[in-house]
């Protein structure tokens, strides 16, 4: 709002639009007049300025709407997976990088694949947004499909710390726990 703020009256228009003062009929309004460093050439503005009071913030009625996104694995999107993984972690020594296996034995998505479409990826879905990889392999027994596994690769702490976060929500709502080799 300040930057807004700031920008309208950088403006040609509104320093005329500012120092002149104008009153009709006993209520108080702005003109704006044609500023010769302006390329504005239509009609002069008129605005009454309001009388009415700026609302107040009353923080106790007030409060942030936060949309909750119960933290879901896809592997077609909009199809959430129903199987919870097995999760393995590994991270460099300096920390700057890491991966996260995911091992899904007999995943839901094999039941509804042929009537939903193809595995288009896995999709880590959470309030923050989504965490997607294309790194995913299923694995068949006597030609049925009978597991996927899929990797998430982190490059950079910050997506390390991202993951994580997607992680402690999942393992929150599915009952995972961390385990420390």
């Amino acid at each position: 709002m300040a930057t807004l703020q700031s920008l309208a009256l950088a403006s040609p228009v509104s320093h005329s639009f500012l120092n002149q003062p104008r009153s009709l009929s006993g209520i108080p309004s702005w003109v704006a007049h044609r500023s010769a460093n302006s390329q504005f050439n239509g009609q002069s503005l008129q605005v009454a300025q309001s009388r009415i009071s700026p609302t107040r913030w009353n923080s106790k009625r007030c409060s942030p709407i936060v949309m909750m996104v119960k933290p879901k694995i896809q592997f077609i999107q909009g199809t959430d997976e129903q199987t919870t993984p097995d999760v393995r972690l590994t991270k460099s020594r300096d920390g700057t990088n890491g991966m996260a296996i995911f091992r899904f034995d007999q995943p839901s998505v094999f039941d509804s694949s042929s009537e939903v479409g193809d595995i288009t990826g896995f999709y880590m879905i959470d309030e923050e947004g989504v965490l997607q990889s294309v790194d995913v392999n299923a694995k068949f027994v006597n030609g049925k499909p009978a597991g996927i596994e899929a990797k998430y690769i982190m490059r950079t702490p910050r997506e390390w710390d991202r993951f994580m976060r997607f992680m402690e929500r999942y393992s929150n709502e599915n009952g995972l726990q961390f385990i420390k080799k």
